[in-house]
């Protein structure tokens, strides 16, 4: 049998210039892939809808927080000479609302506490009449609190949504001297006044 011959130098070269390329190649390709990777990272999460369409999903809205970065002095009182229902102006009927709250609720806990304590019979008849009178004040008082606390958390929404302080009806400002004196209005004066005055003929009727 013949012996096969060694390849010459020559060969040897272009054989090895020949797999060069094929290296090169594949740096490149695995160069590519990882900038595709971080983009995929970088990129905003995203939600299919039933059309085949893509949505982009927001960004969390940064006003959620900024009650929590405004400072108010202890002695701010809102003015007419500032813009109504301004960033301080809601943040300080904001608090109010809040501690208005925690004061109601403070005292519907100890108007419950009043109640389960109330438990005994009294033996005078007129003690028992005076117990039970306390008893119902006691009732109508926690329920008109708890009337109250879910008109506070309902201002407590408008504020957020920055419908706070308007008129429900004409869209107008309240007023700050009204806000002050009750906090909960929905309604401008003239707007009140205008509901009273149907209130009383529809009851006359």
């Amino acid at each position: 049998m013949k012996k096969k011959k060694a390849p010459t130098p020559k060969k040897k070269a272009k054989a090895a210039t020949a797999a060069r390329p094929r290296k090169t190649a594949a740096k490149s390709t695995a160069k590519t892939k990882a900038p595709a990777k971080k983009a995929a990272r970088s990129a905003k999460p995203v939600i299919r809808a039933a059309g085949g369409e893509i949505i982009r999903l927001a960004k969390r809205d940064p006003s959620a927080t900024k009650s929590a970065s405004i400072t108010l002095p202890p002695d701010y009182r809102p003015t007419d000479k500032e813009p109504f229902m301004n960033a301080k102006q809601q943040e300080y009927f904001r608090r109010k609302l809040l501690a208005w709250r925690v004061e109601l609720l403070k005292e519907s806990e100890e108007t419950l506490e009043s109640l389960q304590e109330g438990g005994l019979q009294e033996p005078d008849i007129a003690d028992r009449a005076s117990a039970e009178m306390e008893r119902a004040l006691e009732l109508r008082t926690r329920d008109r609190a708890r009337k109250l606390i879910s008109k506070i958390d309902a201002a407590l929404r408008r504020v957020e949504d920055g419908s706070y302080g308007f008129c429900e009806e004409t869209g107008e400002p309240i007023g700050l001297k009204r806000l002050e004196a009750r906090p909960i209005a929905t309604l401008s004066v003239e707007a009140q006044e205008r509901h009273e005055r149907m209130e009383r003929t529809h009851r006359s009727d």
